[in-house]
């Protein structure tokens, strides 16, 4: 009996991991590395690559033309810092980030595909995205549906990114895998892999919405997928972690996995982000030593 394109896509990589292994490789790697990424220039790149969010119930166009504004202004007293690297926002405002924002180099992302639980008809998903790209988005966050990857239904996942992807177009697609659901690094890497197969510009952890959020070791086991990926099919894919994340110490934990796992080539805003608006305030404070709260 023949594979499937998914079992066939699966079969090139290991995806039978031990999670003890992995959690002791992760301590490991950041009993090694992360006290030397603990600088001023680690921190600025950081700050550079975060993607500042507002993902509330009470949202409103006057809450978001607000934050907006504080983006905008944060480029002019602050000059020589750079900005963060995206706003991220629902789907109904990306119109007023795409009227207001002044600075073209800060990308318009959006949660779209009936975010964050991916539970609604793909006909809904498809239109949301639609509408997203045709008022301004740049990029658009998407969960995998969840229920069918555990359910082992590949097929119906890999054509729900796709077609997501395809509408898309150049337009950069991150997915979201939600690892707190996943539950195992295997489970983690076979999603990290169909992900990247159906389409994904970047993978990412998780939502937020859900505990446990990011944490080390899915980071871990996400990095080695897209190191892997590359190998096999020259295809650089950009990693996201995000949710969890309240301290620097956490920032740079993430950062020493990307750095000691994928390399230089993935140090840049284009290809590692931080889905952490709450320590944005806190980088900019070791950045600069003293208190900031701008954001």
């Amino acid at each position: 009996m023949s594979m499937s394109k998914y079992e066939e896509a699966l079969s090139k990589y290991n995806t039978e991991l031990n999670d003890e292994v992995i959690k002791e490789e992760v301590n490991t790697l950041l009993a090694k590395h992360l006290e030397e990424n603990n600088t001023k220039e680690v921190k600025q790149f950081c700050f550079n690559s975060v993607e500042l969010t507002t993902l509330k119930t009470t949202d409103s166009e006057e809450s978001v033309l607000k934050f907006v504004e504080k983006v905008n202004k944060f480029d002019d007293c602050y000059p020589e810092l750079g900005n963060v690297a995206t706003v991220c926002v629902y789907p109904n405002f990306a119109k007023i980030c795409h009227e207001t924002l002044e600075n073209e180099n800060v990308e318009i992302a959006c949660v779209a595909a009936c975010f964050p639980s991916s539970q609604s008809f793909q006909e809904i998903k498809i239109a949301e995205v639609a509408l997203a790209l045709k008022d301004g988005a740049t990029e658009i966050d998407i969960v995998q549906p969840v229920g069918k990857f555990l359910s082992g239904d590949y097929e119906s996942l890999f054509d729900e990114i796709q077609e997501i992807k395809d509408v898309c177009g150049d337009r950069k697609l991150k997915v979201i895998l939600e690892t707190g659901c996943l539950s195992t690094a295997s489970n983690i890497k076979k999603a990290s892999i169909l992900a990247m197969y159906s389409g994904a510009d970047y993978i990412k952890t998780s939502t937020g919405k859900l505990e446990p959020a990011a944490t080390p070791e899915a980071a871990y086991v996400m990095c080695n997928a897209i190191k892997e990926y590359y190998k096999e099919t020259g295809i650089q894919i950009g990693f996201k972690p995000a949710g969890g994340m309240k301290t620097v110490k956490d920032v740079l934990t993430y950062y020493t996995i990307v750095k000691e796992v994928l390399g230089e080539k993935w140090l840049n805003n284009t290809m590692f982000r931080l889905g952490t608006s709450s320590v944005a305030n806190k980088l900019l404070s070791e950045i600069l030593g003293e208190e900031i709260k701008f954001f």
